[in-house]
């Protein structure tokens, strides 16, 4: 295909922020446009847990994922967002040990950690949590921090980010990166429910994201700073994105208190809930259909593969070369 004049991208979530951002370091002319305007709590990518963690991913997710989401935490870095390499630490209760055993079993680049290497890790957690695993050189961001440095930078570099309806432009490629509002035209796409919780305590410190496992509801918690922690998430075939579910926070919660009781005296500052778009195999997908490019169906991973899905993207439109996550399928 030959390159076209300039690139208008539907969608300012983190993958059009992500496809911007790599079309724009390529020299290409962008605009973008989203009726809900800058990102904000309408974006799936709002409430997402930031985690750049690709080995633990790799516990349910499939062979790209891990593998593409090892470029992530350097490219963050390259646009100049804060990443934080602390790595990563799951645990489990006593009772759950054998979700640990599995979980091992179904990664790599992990060491074991007993219960001095977890207080050496996290001293809040000492003699809370007996075992581990450590992933060292996993990594953690702000996604909202994120998503605003990718926007401060777009607009330095003369990027229109609009939310009034563009000018038919025939000389200019359409990318779409709508997320969930995509399904008008991909039929195989579905919403993926997550909910989560923003929480306050001045009584625990955390350093790095902490993984507890259960067999019905595990939960993961990642620091953002001044003692506020990120929980979640739940995981619903729902497309479902107004509303949490009491049972969904009690789990979480639940699960937070019985990782350490401070959660307990803990302030609740924000209940969010939206919808991940994904495909059936939970991978992402790059489609080129009435010379409209599609970009979409990054699931739970979004700041984990939105980087890769952006420079698959940015070497499609410019360049021709066929992405790995291409297919042609509409439904």
């Amino acid at each position: 295909m030959s390159a076209p004049v300039s690139f208008h991208i539907h969608g300012a979530g983190v993958a059009g922020l992500c496809v911007a951002t790599a079309l724009v370091a390529r020299g290409a002319q962008v605009s973008l446009y989203d009726p809900n305007g800058l990102p904000d709590t309408h974006c799936c990518s709002w409430w997402a847990g930031g985690m750049l963690a690709p080995f633990c991913e790799g516990e349910a997710a499939e062979e790209p994922v891990i593998r593409l989401g090892q470029k992530a935490a350097s490219w963050w870095q390259k646009q100049g967002v804060d990443v934080v390499q602390k790595g990563s630490l799951v645990v489990a209760l006593a009772r759950d040990k054998s979700e640990l055993t599995r979980f091992a079993r179904r990664t790599e680049q992990h060491q074991n950690v007993d219960e001095d290497g977890i207080a050496a890790l996290e001293p809040d957690l000492a003699g809370r949590v007996r075992q581990g695993l450590f992933f060292e050189t996993e990594a953690h961001l702000s996604p909202r921090d994120a998503l605003k440095k990718l926007t401060e930078n777009l607009i330095s570099a003369g990027v229109t980010i609009s939310s009034e309806v563009p000018a038919s432009n025939p000389s200019s490629q359409l990318i779409d990166c709508r997320g969930l509002s995509a399904q008008d035209a991909l039929r195989d796409l579905r919403g993926v429910k997550g909910e989560m919780l923003v929480l306050h305590s001045k009584d625990i410190t955390l350093s790095r994201p902490v993984r507890m496992l259960h067999p019905r509801h595990p939960l993961y918690i990642v620091p953002r700073g001044d003692g506020i922690f990120m929980l979640g998430a739940t995981q619903i075939e729902s497309s479902d994105r107004t509303r949490a579910t009491v049972r969904s926070v009690l789990e979480l919660l639940s699960a937070a208190f019985a990782l350490h009781p401070a959660f307990g005296e803990a302030e609740i500052l924000e209940i969010g809930v939206d919808a991940r778009p994904a495909f059936p195999d939970n991978l992402p997908r790059i489609r080129h259909h009435n010379n409209i490019i599609y970009a979409n169906g990054l699931f739970r991973h979004g700041f984990l593969l939105a980087p890769a899905l952006a420079e698959m993207t940015a070497d499609y439109c410019l360049t021709g070369k066929q992405p790995e996550v291409m297919d042609e399928y509409l439904g």
